[in-house]
């Protein structure tokens, strides 16, 4: 039968010279942070917006669950502004997954501890369409509408004459319709009044 060895007689046993050569070449601990921690390629870190990319169409700002993300017009300065906060950040990618440009980029960056709010936030402005018929901005940038040109087929834009619709709000494209209409009917009644009475009937005014 064989004779159980203590863990002290073990312990006197031990090579000392044998298990510093081992304890070199597998190190218990890494000296992070002062050395970078090799991140997996799908680790799912903190988004970054690429503004060369960003068409501020919003479909990021849609998709995000904890509102990371929010949207914000001043038609005073013709500017879309789109702000992402890494502190709500949940690293879901869903705002990567929407994004029709791939504006929306992955990293693996994790380390987001600092002692300034600012260093957490991204923000990219857009400038805003202008309405040439009425003087008024639209909803959508610039960089959407020259998007959407490039992406819709020619015949598209002429079946529905989006050339000249694209870019105008929408009273202004009411107002083109209307004048389109009564030029078929060839009846010669000024687009303005058309859509003033329209409105007089659903305020009640006249």
């Amino acid at each position: 039968m064989a004779e159980a060895v203590s863990y002290t007689e073990k312990l006197k046993k031990w090579d000392r010279f044998e298990a510093e050569k081992f304890s070199k070449k597998a190190p218990v601990t890494t000296p992070y942070p002062f050395i970078d921690i090799e991140k997996p390629p799908e680790y799912r870190g903190i988004p970054h917006i690429n503004p060369e990319k960003c068409i501020g169409c919003g479909a990021c700002v849609n998709a995000c669950p904890p509102d990371a993300l929010i949207m914000e017009w001043d038609k005073e300065h013709g500017i879309k502004r789109l702000t992402y906060n890494a502190a709500r950040c949940i690293r879901c990618a869903r705002c990567i997954e929407v994004c029709p440009t791939g504006a929306m980029e992955p990293t693996t960056r994790f380390e987001i501890a600092t002692d300034n709010k600012e260093d957490l936030v991204e923000v990219v402005e857009h400038k805003l369409a202008y309405c040439e018929e009425c003087g008024e901005y639209l909803d959508f940038t610039e960089r959407q509408i020259e998007y959407v040109k490039a992406i819709l087929p020619k015949e598209i834009f002429e079946m529905y004459a989006l050339d000249e619709r694209i870019g105008l709000t929408q009273e202004a494209k009411m107002r083109k319709t209307v004048e389109k209409l009564r030029e078929t009917e060839g009846i010669p009644v000024s687009a303005f009044m058309l859509v003033g009475e329209v409105k007089d009937k659903k305020g009640g005014e006249k």
